[in-house]
């Protein structure tokens, strides 16, 4: 094949197709029309003699060779941002008119968020910042279509087709009412634990998912009596102060929302999870944009901060 006759737009098109599953997503993707991308599709099924795409009730399915060929287009145009990324700069002081959107959750909002806007402010105050919802559902799909720029949280699992990164390391504490009668002068163990009614955040709608927590009670042949479900993390400590309730949250979000009012405790040992990551998580297209690459380098920034 003579390279020279190749548009390589078209391996842009066809990398848009493939992560939307979508032509109008895929154009708003590329910034180009929808009959655009469709006329892309035509050259480039002549091109590699294939379908490639079918369309489908789910969306425009790739075919065998279009997965066959999708990680030597990624890997190709992947070396082109790069090569193209290294002409050109940032200036977050001067610059303005760009406007980044990350998914974070409820964590992520009370413990690293807080610090990724002050340096925002100090550094690039013409940049604007949206703050989404994590939606695990639809994250990698946002991230795809680029309606999401990166995402912050803990428990994530992306496809190998995303850059995921580990911030640092977080583990779980209960906290309590320091004048809580139970809690006063002994320690908590497994039997208490259990025996203590719990808060918990669970942000599904009907407040019916569980953690980690509960998946090693559930090993042990356990389940813990949840009196109170909250659909947002802060809720917790109010819920709390002041009453026999317990709630087991993340260290650093306990640090952060517990008041003088507040004690915190290590989880039992038999029910304790472990250490768990807080990744960032963005699309393969980040390394060829100089300021997605600047905010991610704020991000690891406000993760150091937190272990200073």
């Amino acid at each position: 094949m003579n390279l020279s006759a190749v548009d390589l737009n078209l391996l842009v098109a066809f990398e848009a197709l493939y992560d939307t599953r979508n032509v109008t997503l895929a154009g708003q993707r590329i910034n180009r029309a929808q009959p655009s991308v469709s006329s892309a599709l035509g050259r480039l099924r002549l091109l590699f003699q294939d379908e490639l795409f079918l369309r489908t009730a789910d969306g425009m399915q790739p075919t065998p060779k279009a997965t066959a060929l999708m990680p030597a287009v990624t890997a190709a145009l992947d070396h082109i941002r790069a090569a193209l990324a290294q002409g050109a700069g940032f200036e977050p002081r001067t610059a303005s008119g760009r406007r980044f959107t990350l998914a974070a959750s409820d964590y992520a909002d009370v413990v690293i968020v807080p610090h990724i806007v002050a340096a925002l402010r100090h550094e690039a105050p013409g940049i604007d910042l949206r703050v989404a919802r994590l939606d695990r559902a639809a994250l990698y799909e946002q991230l795809d279509n680029g309606t999401v720029d990166l995402a912050i949280g803990g428990h994530l699992a992306p496809p190998k087709r995303m850059l995921q990164e580990t911030l640092y390391t977080e583990d779980f504490v209960c906290i309590a009412d320091r004048r809580h009668p139970a809690l006063r002068s002994c320690k908590l163990d497994l039997a208490r634990y259990l025996a203590l009614p719990h808060a918990l955040f669970t942000p599904s709608d009907d407040g019916s998912a569980r953690g980690v927590v509960d998946a090693s009670l559930a090993r042990l042949g356990h389940r813990r009596r949840v009196a109170c479900t909250f659909a947002h993390i802060v809720a917790l400590p109010h819920a709390v102060q002041g009453t026999d309730l317990i709630a087991t949250l993340a260290r650093r979000a306990a640090q952060r929302l517990a008041g003088d009012g507040l004690t915190l405790r290590p989880l039992p040992p038999e029910v304790d999870p472990g250490p768990f990551n807080i990744d960032m998580v963005c699309s393969r297209r980040a390394p060829g944009d100089a300021a997605l690459g600047w905010l991610q380098g704020v991000v690891r920034q406000a993760a150091a901060r937190l272990n200073e």
